[in-house]
């Protein structure tokens, strides 16, 4: 089974496509031939990206702003997708931020910058295509990017983590009430991932000590997310909804 083949011609939002795992996402969709929306606050890098994509071969570019935690951003992306071309068929929520602070130091500020982003923004995207897919009387498929921080807890990230675990249960929530009109909710919940931006946090002797943790020793890359993706977006996992695919060689299984 191709899963990359299945993917061409369908049209895929994925939001926080600016840089790290969304701007990987958009790629990965461009090269099976996709038609791809990218959305990010950060149009300048937009802009770059969509020349990028049509080189790697996407059937169509679609750039947007989006502010995934304003609720009048994400009606204006919704809008502009209508206006240029099919309907949507996969979303990628992608968009996250987080800062690490302890609990009693951390300004609420940063709590709540971390809490609208990772989870007002999943219900606020989410919904909108929701609400789209019902109006058209089609179905489609969300993909929400959870993490593994949703599962297990470390000093320094409790915002973040409490922000992750709610879209565990947010996924779930969404594919119970959804799955009658054939829209499917599922997650993928990445281990640590080397990526451009993280990687001098990686290069130093705390980094080093994290990834001892890892029963498998290393850290992932992006592209080993791809087939968990793959499988979300495409007609191969139709009857999955309200799951969560771990990817994290192996650390949630440690207890260390």
């Amino acid at each position: 089974m191709n899963l990359g083949a299945m993917l061409s011609g369908q049209r895929i939002l994925i939001t926080g496509a600016s840089s790290g795992l969304g701007n990987h996402f958009a790629r990965l969709a461009a090269s099976c031939g996709a038609q791809v929306v990218i959305g990010a606050r950060r149009t300048s890098r937009l802009e770059a990206l969509a020349v990028e994509l049509q080189a790697l071969g996407a059937q169509q570019v679609t750039s947007i702003e989006l502010d995934v935690a304003c609720q009048a951003s994400v009606t204006r992306a919704f809008a502009t997708i209508a206006e240029t071309g099919k309907p949507l068929d996969v979303l990628v929520n992608n968009a996250g931020i987080g800062h690490e602070g302890l609990a009693l130091t951390q300004p609420l500020e940063q709590f709540d910058d971390i809490i609208a982003t990772n989870l007002r923004g999943v219900w606020l995207v989410a919904t909108e295509a929701a609400r789209a897919w019902k109006a058209q009387g089609q179905g489609g498929s969300i993909i929400n990017i959870a993490s593994i921080q949703g599962e297990r807890v470390m000093p320094g990230v409790a915002a973040y983590s409490a922000s992750k675990a709610a879209v565990v249960h947010l996924t779930k929530s969404l594919a119970l009430e959804w799955a009658r009109h054939g829209i499917r909710v599922n997650a993928i919940a990445p281990g640590y991932i080397s990526t451009e931006m993280t990687q001098a946090a990686w290069d130093t002797p705390q980094g080093a000590a994290l990834i001892k943790r890892i029963p498998m020793q290393r850290l992932g890359t992006p592209q080993e997310l791809d087939g968990a993706l793959l499988l979300l977006a495409t007609p191969a996992s139709s009857w999955m909804t309200g799951s969560m695919i771990t990817v994290d060689g192996g650390h949630l299984l440690s207890s260390l």
